[in-house]
């Protein structure tokens, strides 16, 4: 073979089993993503756990009051065990939270609010629901009058007070007839 022919013909075979070539085809797991910065948990989306309820059940969670058409869906789900509202603020008034009469039966309403009640009407208004509901109610400190504690006292649904403190101290809360819990953050 003549060394002319040969070059032509060998540069010809590199160039196509280079183009030929490429990556491997075998399966590769993807790149590993890189960790989650942890959340720390807040108030407003708190996982409830009741040690006495011992039926098996789906909680569905909301950050606001849900409308009417939302809660007919819930109807939709296999075994409603519990609605939980983790509210930013208190509802003023009653027509704020009437569309929570329509929670499907068998399904009880857990609200967790933040602070005091802002007036008598905020705090009653939970008394005129015709749906099961329990409230919790996350405070900063000791109420400023006895007025709050009495409105406070007066909630047929009210299951428990937790006072957010770095010294938990019942100081402020004695006229409280409701449970009270005290809840330290740690940063």
């Amino acid at each position: 073979m003549k060394r002319t022919s040969f070059f032509p013909v060998f540069l010809a075979g590199l160039l196509l089993g280079c183009m030929a070539g490429g990556p491997p085809l075998t399966a590769q797991s993807p790149p590993p993503a890189a960790p989650a910065a942890p959340r720390a948990p807040s108030y407003g989306s708190p996982l409830l756990l009741d040690r006495t309820d011992l039926r098996l059940g789906t909680t569905v969670q909301f950050g606001r009051i849900p409308d009417l058409g939302e809660l007919h869906d819930l109807q939709q789900l296999p075994g409603l065990a519990h609605v939980v509202l983790a509210l930013p603020a208190w509802p003023a008034s009653f027509a704020q939270i009437q569309a929570l009469d329509q929670l499907p039966e068998g399904a009880d309403l857990i609200a967790v609010l933040p602070g005091y009640p802002p007036s008598r009407e905020a705090a009653g208004a939970w008394d005129l629901l015709g749906a099961r509901a329990r409230i919790v109610v996350l405070v900063d400190g000791p109420p400023a009058s006895m007025a709050v504690v009495d409105d406070l006292n007066s909630m047929r649904g009210l299951e428990r007070v937790i006072a957010q403190m770095d010294q938990p101290s019942r100081s402020g809360f004695e006229r409280l007839q409701r449970p009270l819990s005290f809840r330290k953050v740690m940063e």
